[in-house]
């Protein structure tokens, strides 16, 4: 359920809880509202109203959050792989796309009258090869350590969420810029993502599953969260 307070966007998450729980989520701001289900739409909406001055200072954090600039893939820009950062260098040709590494330059080979929008798609195309080599490791991995199975799993350009998973179809969606990130933070949300195989919200009993497997889990998702973030345009 979405409301709308003060032209703030807010999920209502309805739960089995006595009191209501208020969220700014990364990466860019997101509001939730846990709330008691038996709870009126009128008595969350005041609620939310008493915070106001809160969330806005939550989500000025987010958006001054260091930011990589909007991409035009053009020599000079940086290009972030797993972690590591790496400076872009365009050159031209006619014999296919490519994007090799050579110390710190990332060289992307492209036809020249290619538009930023065609060399975002073909980058994008080379992330998702990356994120699923590593996704074909990882993934069984922690299948393996927490005795939680996905049916599946796909990549997707995703804005607000690291990843996200469908517990009736028990498949996992991973956020193609996590190749971007370091392999630890992939690990973590990985493993965030089974968790909610077997617990649906982020209550006591998923936390415990977190500190049984990854005892550290806590520190990769501050390193996620305060990674440098894509351009986003017209957010919050």
């Amino acid at each position: 359920m979405q409301i709308v307070v003060s032209n703030i966007h807010v999920e209502v998450v309805r739960k089995s809880i006595k009191n209501m729980h208020l969220a700014v989520l990364p990466p860019d701001g997101r509001v939730r509202v846990s709330a008691p289900v038996q709870l009126t739409d009128e008595a969350i909406v005041m609620f939310v109203r008493t915070k106001l001055g809160w969330i806005k200072k939550q989500q000025e954090k987010f958006q001054l959050q260091p930011r990589q600039s909007e991409r035009q893939y053009v020599s000079g820009e940086t290009l972030y792989v797993w972690g590591k950062q790496y400076f872009l260098q365009v050159e031209y040709s006619y014999k296919g796309n490519s994007l090799v590494f050579s110390g710190d330059k990332a060289i992307l080979t492209v036809r020249k009258e290619s538009t930023a929008k065609q060399r975002e798609a073909f980058v994008n195309e080379w992330y998702r090869e990356r994120l699923k080599s590593e996704v074909g490791k990882y993934l069984p991995k922690w299948e393996k350590i927490t005795g939680l199975h996905c049916s599946g799993w796909q990549s997707k350009y995703m804005t607000t969420k690291w990843g996200t998973c469908n517990t009736n179809t028990r498949k996992i969606w991973l956020n193609l810029q996590l190749a971007k990130k370091p392999i630890e933070c992939l690990e973590y949300v990985i493993l965030h993502e089974l968790a909610h195989l077997k617990v649906k919200n982020h209550g006591p009993d998923f936390v415990s599953i977190l500190d049984q497997h990854m005892p550290q889990w806590q520190e990769r998702k501050k390193r996620l969260n305060e990674s440098k973030l894509d351009y986003l345009e017209g957010k919050l």
